[in-house]
């Protein structure tokens, strides 16, 4: 059995907010080497605000998110 690769990408609680409205709450991913991820949800789900977040273009509301 191959060792376990750290992942390239965590997300654990990430929470993003609108004034009072919630867009999402608790949201954790890992992306490991050689991985593809897709994100699905209907509009409005928060999927480009996720990947905003994660690529450094948005702040989030709450959580942490880690790219190596």
């Amino acid at each position: 059995m191959s060792p376990q690769l750290e992942p390239v990408v965590r997300v654990t609680g990430l929470r993003m907010t609108y004034g009072t409205h919630d867009v999402f709450t608790g949201v954790d991913f890992d992306v490991h080497p050689g991985e593809v991820v897709r994100l699905l949800g209907p509009n409005g789900a928060g999927r480009t605000t996720t990947i905003e977040i994660v690529e450094g273009f948005r702040m989030r509301s709450g959580g942490d998110d880690r790219v190596t």
